[in-house]
């Protein structure tokens, strides 16, 4: 018998308080809306452990067609926990990283749309400028520019 093993990343999920916002700012950022739906019933509540719940979905997809982020706003049950502020070395605390083209330019942009720089932008060794944002919601999202043609490590 074959060995079960992971056949691809399908996508990142995160909980935000309002995804119409949430929608526009990843689509600044470069992402599609792919679609957005109510999820509600028995069912549901089945896969995620929280009983009957109803929560809006919408999925963005980045430019390549390989990763989705999906986004949910929950309108029952509540939001119980909120670790939107938590350090970047907070256990269990979630951050989504991009790979883009013209940093400067994007973080000007989403600071229009009230992103934070977290730190500073930083240049990684000449092969990827970095920064962390603090996005839509104090989500905090990493953006990397590659800045030659090296094949990059894995960060």
């Amino acid at each position: 018998m074959a060995k079960s093993k992971i056949v691809e990343m399908n996508n990142m999920g995160i909980v935000v308080q309002s995804l119409d916002n949430a929608v526009s700012f990843f689509t600044e950022l470069g992402l599609t809306l792919e679609g957005r739906a109510m999820v509600s019933g028995a069912w549901a509540g089945k896969v995620t452990g929280l009983g009957d719940q109803s929560v809006e979905v919408a999925m963005m997809v980045t430019p390549d067609g390989h990763s989705r982020l999906e986004l949910s706003q929950f309108h029952t049950p509540g939001i119980i926990e909120d670790h939107r502020t938590a350090p970047v070395n907070a256990l269990g605390y979630l951050r989504v990283m991009f790979r883009v083209d013209h940093l400067d330019e994007l973080l000007e942009r989403l600071q229009k749309q009230g992103a934070e720089l977290v730190g500073e932008v930083v240049n990684y060794e000449n092969i990827y400028k970095l920064c962390y944002i603090r996005g839509v919601e104090g989500l905090l999202i990493g953006l990397a520019e590659q800045l030659d043609d090296t094949p990059a490590p894995t960060l």
